[in-house]
Order: C-alpha cells, then sequence, then structure tokens
C-alpha cells in the first residue's frame, strides 16, 4: 500500500459548530476543528470554512453503525440534542435505518444492528457515495483495498487491516454541481513520496486539479475532488 486515508474532510459555515456535534455523535475528542483519529478509526475528520450553502444531497454520507435497537436509538437522540434532525428521503416505515441531517443539512444515516453488511466495521460503517462501478475500481487501486462488493454496478472496498467501507451506489448518478462538501485526503506512507503518488493517481484516470501549499488536489474518474498530502 502506497497511499492511505488520512482524513474526511468536511466544508462547513461553522466549523466549530460542526466538530462538535460529531465528535459528540461519535464520542470523539475535539481538538480544534478536527476530530483525531479514533481507536477503531483509522482516519481524522477536520472541518474547513467555505461560505457555500448546501443547497442539494452530498455525493458522500456516513453510515453510522449500531449493536443493538437501544444503541441505535441513542446515536439518534444524541444527534437530534446535539443539532441535528431527521430527514425524508423517501424510505418507507418499513425501513430500519434511520435518516437524519447534522446541523448543516449533511445527511447521514444511523444504521440497524441486523445490517450484515457493516459487521464489524467501527462506528463509522461507510463513507456511502454517489458514483460509478469504474469510480470504485479506481479508488481499490488507488488505496490498494480489495473489492468487497461488486454487483449491478455498486462497488465497495475496505482495507484488509479493517476499518469503515468505502461504497458507491452505482446507476443513476445525480448530476454533480460544484465542489463535493466532503473530500478524501490521501497521504503518501514511507515508502514512496507525493509525486509518485500522483503520478500513479493520474494514471490510474484522476485529473490534475490545482496544488495548495504542500497539497496536491485533484478529482477522480467521476469528477470528485480528493487531495494528495506532502511533507
Amino acid at each position: 500500500m502506497t497511499l492511505r486515508l488520512h482524513a474526511l474532510a468536511f466544508d462547513a459555515r461553522d466549523p466549530g459548530r460542526l466538530a462538535r456535534f460529531w465528535g459528540g455523535v461519535l464520542g470523539r475528542p475535539v481538538v480544534g476543528d478536527t476530530l483525531p483519529s479514533g481507536s477503531d478509526d483509522d482516519f481524522l475528520i477536520r472541518f474547513t470554512p467555505t461560505t457555500r450553502p448546501k443547497l442539494r444531497p452530498n455525493q458522500m454520507h456516513l453510515d453510522l453503525t449500531s449493536t443493538s435497537l437501544r444503541d441505535q436509538q441513542a446515536t439518534v437522540d444524541r444527534a437530534l440534542a446535539l443539532g441535528g434532525a431527521h430527514h425524508d428521503v423517501g424510505q418507507l416505515p418499513e425501513d430500519e435505518h434511520v435518516v437524519l441531517v447534522d446541523p448543516e443539512g449533511n445527511e447521514l444515516c444511523v444504521i440497524e444492528p441486523t445490517n450484515r453488511f457493516l459487521a464489524g466495521c467501527p462506528a463509522i460503517g461507510a463513507l456511502s457515495s454517489d458514483g460509478s462501478q469504474a469510480v470504485g475500481y479506481f479508488w481499490s487501486e488507488a488505496l490498494g483495498w480489495p473489492l468487497v462488493w461488486d454487483q449491478d454496478e455498486e462497488t465497495a472496498i475496505r482495507s484488509v487491516e479493517g476499518g469503515s467501507i468505502i461504497s458507491w451506489g452505482g446507476p443513476p448518478f445525480r448530476a454533480k454541481d460544484g465542489r463535493n462538501r466532503l473530500r478524501l485526503e490521501l497521504a503518501p506512507t514511507p515508502d514512496t513520496d507525493q509525486a509518485t503518488e500522483v503520478a500513479r493517481l493520474l494514471a490510474l484516470g484522476a485529473s490534475y486539479s490545482g496544488e495548495s501549499g504542500e497539497s496536491v488536489e485533484l478529482v477522480d474518474p467521476d469528477g470528485n475532488e480528493l487531495v494528495v498530502l506532502g511533507g
């Protein structure tokens, strides 16, 4: 593995408020506008300021796991108490997962304890994404994570070391309009370097977007922004 998932970056109109919300929901400490890696989650979450309003569903949302119905309800109650709200996306009465939004309208799901797909996953069971089969293949190669699902153009990957799943739902796709509010930040491992990894991602189908400080910004084959950290 030559790249690791370092962080999930959230654009936020009030980074501190969102950090406190997600820290409270996930039971993680809040350090500035960042949630350090949890004991069973190997990436940090950081909140970056934006003035852009949220106008449409996010390309990616978090699926949170539950160990029991009581645990699921406790997570829902905690999210509501911290400023979240229930959200209607057309779910049916028999659906067992609970759909919420955080204080800035970012979608999240609290998944029922009987869900087998997320069995053995940490609190963040999955980063569930709108995306193509091709982009699932791209990310599998980018991170060196094997496919754990590849059916009907839906894909999912997970590290051989465990942790959260990243999944892509396949068609139909929502049209991408503007910068994603959630983005993945990647860091080279000690046996490689930023330039080598950027070149590898470009060869896999990414496109160059720009640079910010020591970081290189790319987009994946579906046009989703990602960052390769330097240093």
